[in-house]
């Protein structure tokens, strides 16, 4: 009996269903990075810092979230449990010194040196990020679309999660929440550390799989009704700290919940033998053509096909195009053999197989994918980042709830992202960036409703640009791995992050902020129309440094529009990569179906 219940344990303990529970967890804390609107007030006050000094931190902050070169070199080179453990070192170090320096346990630094420890602190994130999904992209790479939306989903409502674990502790000293961001990810981090890896027997497809991924969606989406719930009692009605205790248990006990999976896996009756696994594991990597080292001689057929075969073959039906790329194949295995043709090496990997980021960086489907995300992305950060002037422009005081709002809508938006990018590549073998194709599209919807400011677009326009922007992080990751491979998968989906910055660079610190300070410019100059005198000329001198305040839909009018658009060309750009791997999601997933 004892041995029986230890050889249990063991399955538990390298069940790849717990390493993806607890990536969940991990990636909670993937999300400090929305918190810093919540410590940012301490900071200004505690330093005397003006708003274009926390505006630089924010900088700072935003390129700690998403340059993660280092993490995804750190996860290819090292175990995963010592890149995660160097993720927790950053987070500790950065906020630690932050919080040393607001509550005056050490001596004040300079905005630069600041900057720099904002920078190292949410940096740390980008290691958790990434050993999650390296980890559980290769325990499910036949799930990849389900398992990126759910994680991205966690890592989008992580500020909400812990912000909710904060009003618990009900601190008169707000700094205590900087502390509790330096403190608690690495204590998570290092207790569950061990547990992110890849573990055997994962290639496998089981009949439980669905139900499992129908569990889990199903306590993601009672979660997000859940805090949404939350958020509007907390906020309408003033709440005992006891409520607030039971609000914060219930809540532990929604994100617990999915450990039944694992345990259920582990201890029932079904369950496999490791040595079955690894059998198992053996003959799917010899049989399965996407995973599989194939010889010099089968690739070089394939990339002869995509020459060789006639363009209408792309618009046959799935079964049918299968059926006529493999006859292609074996004319010219037999043609290569009597040596009536000469088989032409290809340098480099093709598209389906491993690359590195600098193979990557040569490949124009690259760069068609980077380019759609910062499009698309950069337009929805920008809503994200201006959404209290937006809200204020077109007369409502509620922007917390709009910005509570937004949230719930990216975490959604990167589960359903996920969910119904797997149908299309499972059900229909079809490149999966006609979903990000579609999103896009919505977001435009949703920037042309913020552009109109009719009542009531404020709530459509979150709600349309929440869910596009969140499905962008679930789709562009899974669409990476497929058609550039899992080995280096951490160096590219970081690079591919840097999309996330430069978009809100350009569209939100150029475009949205130099129309909208137009806009109240002219606004301010009607306002003083006539009324020049020594009075208006002292008062306007006086008061210089005030910022101008834009009232009305015409505020960010132009700049939706000018967002709507770029949507529209990032649709465009997803639609022709679309065209150009429709062939290699035929070859990747066609023959699943038949």
């Amino acid at each position: 009996m004892m041995v029986h219940l230890k050889e249990r344990f063991g399955f538990f303990f390298h069940n790849r269903w717990l390493v993806f529970v607890v990536a969940m967890w991990i990636q909670t804390f993937a999300g400090i990075g929305y918190l810093f609107g919540s410590i940012s007030p301490i900071i200004k006050s505690s330093l005397n810092y003006n708003q274009k000094q926390i505006a630089r931190l924010g900088v700072a902050k935003d390129l700690g979230d998403s340059v993660g070169f280092l993490a995804g070199t750190l996860c290819e080179i090292l175990p995963l449990w010592a890149a995660l453990l160097v993720g927790a070192i950053q987070n500790f170090i950065g906020y630690g010194w932050v919080w040393l320096i607001v509550t005056g346990r050490t001596f004040p630094l300079p905005l630069w040196a600041m900057c720099i420890l904002i920078f190292v602190g949410t940096n740390g994130e980008t290691y958790f990020n990434t050993a999650a999904l390296v980890s559980c992209v290769q325990n499910f790479p036949k799930s990849r679309g389900p398992v990126v939306g759910i994680l991205k989903g966690f890592a989008g409502l992580g500020g909400a999660i812990l912000t909710q674990i904060y009003a618990v502790i009900h601190s008169p000293d707000h700094a205590s929440l900087i502390f509790m961001i330096a403190v608690g990810p690495a204590m998570v981090i290092i207790a569950l550390m061990f547990i992110i890896r890849p573990v055997g027997g994962h290639r496998q497809i089981r009949p439980s799989d669905g139900l499992s991924f129908s569990f889990i969606y199903s306590i993601c989406l009672l979660l997000a009704s859940y805090l949404m719930g939350v958020m509007l009692v907390e906020d309408l009605i003033d709440v005992s700290h006891n409520v607030v205790i039971i609000f914060t248990a219930i809540l532990f006990i929604l994100l617990i919940i999915p450990i039944v999976i694992p345990i259920s896996l582990s201890f029932s009756q079904e369950r496999r033998v490791p040595a079955e696994e690894a059998l198992v594991l053996s003959e799917s990597q010899k049989q399965d053509p996407e995973n599989s080292e194939q010889d010099d001689g089968h690739e070089i057929i394939f990339s002869e096909v995509e020459e060789e075969k006639p363009k209408e073959v792309d618009l046959l039906p799935a079964l049918e195009r299968q059926k006529r790329i493999a006859q292609l194949q074996v004319k010219l295995a037999q043609a290569a053999a009597e040596g009536a043709v000469r088989i032409k090496r290809r340098r480099g990997p093709h598209r389906g197989e491993d690359f590195t980021l600098l193979q990557a960086l040569k490949k124009a489907d690259f760069w068609l994918m980077f380019f759609s995300l910062l499009l698309g992305s950069g337009s929805g950060l920008t809503v994200i980042d201006n959404l209290g002037q937006m809200s204020q422009s077109l007369g409502s005081n509620n922007t917390h709830v709009f910005v509570s709002l937004i949230s719930i809508w990216n975490f959604l938006g990167r589960i359903g992202g996920g969910y119904f990018s797997e149908i299309i590549v499972r059900d229909n073998a079809y490149p999966r960036h006609a979903a990000m194709a579609v999103a896009q599209v919505v977001m435009a919807i949703g920037h042309f409703f913020f552009a109109m400011g009719w009542p009531g677009a404020m709530y459509i326009g979150t709600l349309l640009v929440g869910l596009g922007y969140g499905a962008h992080w679930a789709i562009v990751p899974a669409a990476a791995s497929e058609l550039f491979g899992l080995k280096n998968f951490g160096a590219l989906y970081n690079f591919l992050t840097l999309a996330n910055p430069a978009g809100s660079l350009v569209f939100s610190g150029l475009i949205a902020s130099s129309i909208y300070d137009w806009e109240a410019e002219k606004q301010a100059q009607q306002h003083n129309d006539g009324q020049l005198n020594l009075a208006s000329v002292l008062t306007s001198f006086l008061n210089m440094d005030e910022p101008l305040k834009c009232e009305g839909a015409i505020c960010f009018f132009l700049t939706s529009l000018i967002m709507s658009g770029l949507c529209i060309i990032a649709a465009v750009l997803s639609m022709i990569l679309v065209y150009r791997t429709k062939t290699v999601y035929a070859q990747m997933y066609g023959k699943s179906r038949t």
